[in-house]
């Protein structure tokens, strides 16, 4: 790939300029065929009717390779359909990692049940399969587990402990869209998966995330908690069960089609964005590329992620932010752990539990990261960066 493509626009209506003072953590990939897309339902006599948010469905399924896909409103309402749908909640626990996208492990709680968290990999940030096993109680029913920033969890190794123990496991592919594992797309290993379409993802939409699954009794269950069927809204039949009211607009499935259609495009320059990264870093001292597992196929990155070394601190990193954030380059935290954030607190959890998560937390640094960034806009950003750990005095960037 030549590095014109590094300066290319997409012949689309949001653009980000060169020299512009600002630089966004994340930017959509939004080009005419987006706009057309939502410009034809606005100009159509149905803009309501679930009809592009079906159509998204059929095609996300195809994408994916399973069977059915059922579009909902946001992740967190994904996993709390699905949850329900599997009947687990008051009294029962889920395992899960506290190194986690907080809306959707919030659809446990949400549910009525208990997050049970369990320490992750120092490396991929995914959680151990072993340290899972050691969390399971009588009370356990499922275990969800996530691919964070895009690396794909162990999931033939989580699959086991699932069959060993007869629970349910349960994918949070919010952030690894096109990753794949043992040449397998993620999505595929759980029981069911939950996409979720909000910024930064590649494919975003605003808003919406798509549960999938190859269970019909599980789509049909996502299906009544999710809301009424089109023919039952004039009707006064009362159903078994009392949705959601949660589905997908058309507005954001036609916005959402459109992307999925030009993923392949989306995933390509992303990639080549991280290229430009990856070679602005090698004369950065100390840094290593970013981690890919051993049984891991493909990475498609959400956020371009760098870990600082041991010697930088919580506070170390979060200066490190406010430098970049005095030059115009938006930057930021990538995780505050879930069992220090106060509603699990309250549950008991406490600094010092779960060490790794902790650890890799404090000093995880999300950079700028989509398809709009030029070459000299990342040149920028990471003398930028190297200027401000000079600053901080924490030495070079090292996993």
């Amino acid at each position: 790939m030549s590095t014109e493509l590094a300066e290319h626009r997409l012949d689309g209506a949001h653009t980000v300029d060169e020299n512009t003072s600002f630089i966004p953590l994340s930017d959509p990939d939004i080009t005419f065929a987006e706009l057309s897309a939502v410009e034809t339902l606005l100009c159509s006599p149905q803009i309501s009717n679930g009809r592009i948010a079906e159509a998204f469905e059929h095609a996300f399924a195809a994408y994916l390779g399973r069977k059915y896909a059922v579009a909902v409103s946001s992740g967190t309402i994904g996993l709390l359909l699905a949850l329900r749908a599997l009947g687990i909640g008051p009294g029962q626990e889920v395992i899960a990692s506290p190194y986690s996208f907080r809306e959707t492990a919030h659809a446990i709680s949400l549910a009525g049940a208990r997050a049970v968290f369990a320490d992750v990999d120092y490396w991929s940030g995914a959680l151990v399969p072993a340290k899972a096993e050691e969390r399971i109680t009588a009370n356990t029913r499922a275990i969800v587990a996530g691919n964070p920033n895009g690396h794909p969890a162990p999931w033939s190794e989580l699959r086991a402990v699932a069959q060993r123990h007869q629970l349910l496991l349960l994918e949070d592919s919010t952030e690894a869209i096109g990753s794949s594992y043992m040449g397998e797309l993620v999505g595929r290993f759980g029981d069911l998966a939950v996409f979720d379409f909000a910024q930064p993802v590649a494919l975003t939409c605003g808003e919406g995330a798509m549960v999938v699954t190859d269970d019909i009794d599980i789509a049909v269950g996502l299906r009544r908690h999710r809301a009424h069927r089109l023919d039952e809204r004039s009707s006064v039949v009362v159903g078994s069960t009392a949705p959601y009211q949660a589905g997908m607009s058309d507005l954001t499935a036609a916005l959402g089609l459109a992307q999925l259609e030009r993923l392949d495009e989306i995933l390509e320059r992303r990639r080549f964005v991280e290229q430009l990264y990856r070679a602005h870093m090698q004369s950065f001292e100390g840094i290593k590329p970013p981690y890919v597992g051993p049984d891991v196929t493909e990475v498609n990155w959400l956020l371009y992620l760098v870990h600082l070394g041991t010697r930088f601190t919580r506070s170390g990193r979060d200066a490190i932010i406010d430098d970049l954030g005095v030059a115009q380059v938006e930057s930021a935290a990538y995780s505050q752990p879930l069992h220090l954030q106060r509603h699990y607190l309250d549950l008991g959890y406490r600094r010092g539990d779960f060490l790794v998560a902790e650890r890799i937390a404090d000093r995880a640094l999300a950079l700028p990261f989509h398809t709009h960034l030029t070459n000299k806009q990342i040149e920028f950003i990471v003398e930028t960066m190297k200027d401000a750990s000079i600053n901080v005095g924490a030495g070079a960037a090292i996993y």
